[in-house]
C-alpha cells in the first residue's frame, strides 16, 4: 500500500507541476496506477466512465448554469441591485457596506458562481462605496468574503459537481445550502457592524447619521430588484413549486437571463459570441475534471486506498469534531495550491468514505466541502475572488489578503459550528424534502 500511495501522490503532483490540466492529470494518474497495481481493464473502464459520467442527467444542469452566468455577466444587474438595496441597507449600522453582502446573496441565488458574483456585484457596489468615502479595507474585504456565497447559496456549480461525484441528490444539496448560506451572510453583516462600531472612520461622516427617506420612496426602490426577482422565480421558484427539476430550472434560468440581457440592451452578436466561447471553455474544463476524478475514484476504490486511509485515521482515535477540524486545515493548505473544483476532484474519492465511516451525512459533508472551497477562493496564491478583486481595484495581493482575513476566520468558525450542530445544515432539507 505504501508503494501505491507514493506513486499516487508523486505521479499526480509531478504531472500537475508540468502544467497539465487537473482533469487530464487525474485520469493519467489513475490509468498508470491501474496498469502497475491491478488487472483492471483500463481501456474499457475509461470508455465506460466517459460515457456514463458525461451523460449523467444531473450533470446537464452544470453547462446550463454556466451559460446563465455568462449572460448575467453582461447585464446591468449590479446597478439595479445597488439602487434597490441602498435605501434599506442604510438603516443598519455600517450603512451601505451591507449592500455588498445582501447583493452577493441575491446574485448568488441566480448565478451559481463565486467569481462571477464577486465581479458582477463589485463592478457597481465597490465603485460607489469608495466614491462615497467608505473605508477601502471593509468595502473590499466584505465584497471578497460575501462573493464566496456564490457557491453556498443555491444554485451552485460546486454542489452539482459534488453531487455527481458523491452520487447524491442535487436538489437535496441545494436545499441544504439555504440556511447555512443566509446564516453565513448574517455573520458577515454582524462583523461589518462590529468593525464599523470599533472604527467609525470606516463610514464617511456624511453617512453616519441615519438619513430620512419616506417609506414610500424605500418601497419604490424595490422595483429595481425586479429583474433579480424574476430570475430567482425562474430558477428557484420553479424547482420548489414542483414544476421543474434542477436541470429544467437551469434551462428556465438561461431563458430568463437571455430575456433580461435583451431587455437591458446588453446583447449583440459580439457578446453572444463571447457567451458561447466562455461557456464552452468553462464546461470543457469542468467536464475533464469530473471525468478524471471519477476514473481516479474508481481505481483508488479498487486498490483499497479509501479503506486503508480510513483505518490509518481511525488508529489516531480522532473524535468526529477533530476529524472535521483536521480536514478543514488540510483543505486550507490545499487551497493555497489548488482551485475549488480541483480540491473536490482530487480528495473526494479518499475523504468521502472516511467521513461517512465517522458518521457524517453525505449531504452535510457536501455543504462542508462547499464552505472550504469558498475559503480557497480567498486563500492566496490561488484565490480566484482575490484575483478578480485585484483586477477591479489594482490593490496588491498582500493587501487584499489582509482585509479579507476576518471573513476567512468567520468561515472557519462557521465550519466548527455546523460540525457541532449538524441540524443547521440538515434541518431544512429534512423538513422540505423528507427522507
Amino acid at each position: 500500500m505504501t508503494a501505491i500511495f507514493v506513486n499516487l501522490f508523486g505521479l499526480l503532483f509531478a504531472i500537475l507541476a508540468s502544467g497539465v490540466g487537473i482533469g487530464i492529470a487525474l485520469a493519467v494518474t489513475a490509468m498508470v496506477l491501474a496498469t502497475l497495481f491491478s488487472d483492471v481493464p483500463i481501456a474499457k473502464l475509461v470508455a465506460q466512465h466517459t460515457f456514463n459520467i458525461l451523460t449523467t442527467s444531473d450533470l446537464v444542469a452544470l453547462p446550463l448554469f454556466v451559460l446563465m452566468g455568462e449572460f448575467l455577466f453582461r447585464t446591468n444587474l449590479s446597478r439595479t441591485l445597488f439602487n434597490g438595496l441602498a435605501p434599506w441597507a442604510g438603516l443598519l449600522p455600517g450603512r451601505l457596506l451591507h449592500v455588498n453582502v445582501i447583493a452577493c446573496s441575491i446574485f448568488a441565488s441566480i448565478s451559481g458562481s463565486s467569481a462571477a458574483t464577486t465581479q458582477v456585484v463589485g463592478r457597481m457596489t465597490l465603485t460607489e462605496l469608495l466614491r462615497r468615502g467608505y473605508g477601502p479595507s471593509v468595502a473590499i474585504g466584505s465584497l471578497a468574503g460575501a462573493g464566496t456565497l456564490g457557491f453556498l447559496i443555491p444554485p451552485s456549480t460546486v454542489m452539482i459537481i459534488y453531487a455527481v461525484l458523491a452520487e447524491e441528490s442535487v436538489l437535496w444539496l441545494f436545499t441544504a445550502g439555504w440556511i447555512p448560506g443566509f446564516l453565513l451572510a448574517g455573520c458577515f453583516m454582524a462583523w461589518i457592524m462590529i468593525d464599523t462600531a470599533r472604527h467609525p472612520e470606516l463610514v464617511p461622516e456624511s453617512e453616519r447619521a441615519l438619513k430620512y427617506m419616506p417609506f414610500s420612496a424605500r418601497l419604490a426602490a424595490l422595483k429595481e430588484l425586479g429583474p433579480s426577482l424574476f430570475l430567482i422565480i425562474c430558477v428557484i421558484g420553479s424547482m420548489y413549486a414542483g414544476v421543474a427539476t434542477p436541470t429544467e430550472a437551469a434551462a428556465l434560468g438561461v431563458l430568463g437571463a437571455f430575456l433580461v440581457s435583451s431587455t437591458q440592451g446588453s446583447l449583440n452578436w459580439a457578446s453572444l459570441r463571447d457567451v458561447a466561447i466562455g461557456s464552452v471553455q468553462t464546461c470543457s474544463m469542468m467536464g475533464l475534471i469530473i471525468l478524471g476524478a471519477s476514473i481516479l475514484g474508481n481505481i483508488t476504490a479498487a486498490l483499497g486506498i479509501p479503506d486503508a486511509v480510513a483505518k490509518a485515521v481511525s488508529a489516531w482515535h480522532l473524535s468526529p469534531l477533530m476529524l472535521i477540524v483536521a480536514l478543514m486545515l488540510l483543505y486550507l493548505l490545499l487551497g493555497t495550491a489548488l482551485e475549488g473544483f480541483s480540491m473536490i476532484a482530487t480528495t473526494l474519492p479518499v475523504v468521502l468514505p472516511l467521513v461517512t465511516a465517522a458518521g457524517f451525512n453525505k449531504v452535510w459533508f457536501g455543504i462542508f466541502m462547499v464552505i472550504v472551497v469558498e475559503m480557497a477562493q480567498i486563500t492566496p496564491p490561488v484565490a480566484f475572488n482575490l484575483s478578480v478583486l485585484q483586477g477591479v481595484t489594482g490593490k496588491s495581493m498582500s493587501y487584499l489578503t489582509k482585509v479579507t482575513m476576518p471573513y476567512l476566520f468567520i468561515m472557519m468558525g462557521f465550519v466548527v459550528a455546523i460540525a457541532l450542530f449538524p441540524g443547521i445544515v440538515l434541518w431544512f432539507p429534512n423538513l422540505i424534502l423528507g427522507r
